[in-house]
């Protein structure tokens, strides 16, 4: 075979181009593609969360080891998942991040248009509650039962402004530094952390947030609770972007 010069030159013209945008994908992409990898790929997160949790539960009553389980469960599987489906649609999975990133492309970025953002917002929505309605039935559970953990304090409202705010910082940080091939650890290590250290276990995740309704589990959140969750978290993505035009400030070069 002698397509080795070829292949260098068609590689050293890829590495050339203009890198996309936070999770953005090439153009010939199909969009059908991409909402399919976002709808599994929520779902597929929608069903650890809330499954790991189911699990964890029946394991054990103390509740710091409940959330150790699910929490662990989360890293792992997200970073999978973002690996995995992320050459595909960006593996969003998220609202707040695909909002984000429609923002940016409205400023001059790159990144999804108003027709892609419908289509990727709604494949998340119906993909996380399929996924909860998912692990409902691996574990025996009602397969629709609305939860009645109640989430409404303002301290938990807090905590999903920060988390919110930092992933979208950590995400599109890394976009602006050209370090997103470290997303997939980058990511689900944040939000394994974030469990822990803000007040409302880190939802950070408005299609998470109404699929994690649909569940009384460990991880569920009453529908009375929802809206004030993605109330703060479309607040923290603002704040994130907020946070990334003032940290990673784009210099101007002098000519001459």
């Amino acid at each position: 075979m002698t397509a080795t010069e070829p292949a260098a030159s068609d590689a050293m013209a890829a590495d050339a181009s203009p890198q996309p945008a936070p999770g953005a994908t090439p153009p010939r992409t199909p969009l059908v593609a991409r909402a399919a990898a976002e709808l599994v790929g929520t779902a597929a997160l929608v069903a650890i969360v809330v499954g790991s949790g189911i699990q964890a539960t029946a394991l054990t009553e103390d509740v710091g080891l409940q959330l150790l389980a699910n929490s662990t469960a989360t890293v792992f599987g997200l970073g999978v998942l973002i690996a995995l489906l992320g050459p595909v649609s960006g593996a969003h999975f998220n609202p707040a991040v695909t909002l984000a990133e429609w923002w940016t492309a409205r400023r001059g970025g790159a990144g999804v248009d108003a027709r892609e953002l419908a289509v990727y917002v709604t494949s998340q929505i119906v993909g996380a509650i399929a996924g909860a309605i998912l692990a409902d039935a691996m574990f025996g559970e009602p397969l629709v039962k609305w939860s009645t953990h109640d989430r409404s304090a303002g301290n938990l409202l807090l905590g999903e402004v920060v988390a919110t705010a930092g992933l979208i910082l950590l995400i599109f940080g890394l976009a602006r530094t050209d370090r997103l091939r470290f997303a997939p650890v980058a990511v689900a290590s944040y939000i394994g952390a974030a469990y822990w250290f803000t007040s409302s276990t880190s939802f950070a995740n408005p299609a998470v947030t109404i699929g994690r309704a649909f569940t009384d589990t460990f991880a569920g959140i009453a529908p009375d609770s929802v809206p004030g969750f993605i109330g703060m978290q479309l607040i923290g993505a603002v704040v994130g972007l907020a946070l990334v035009a003032v940290i990673f400030l784009r210099g101007k070069t002098n000519a001459g």
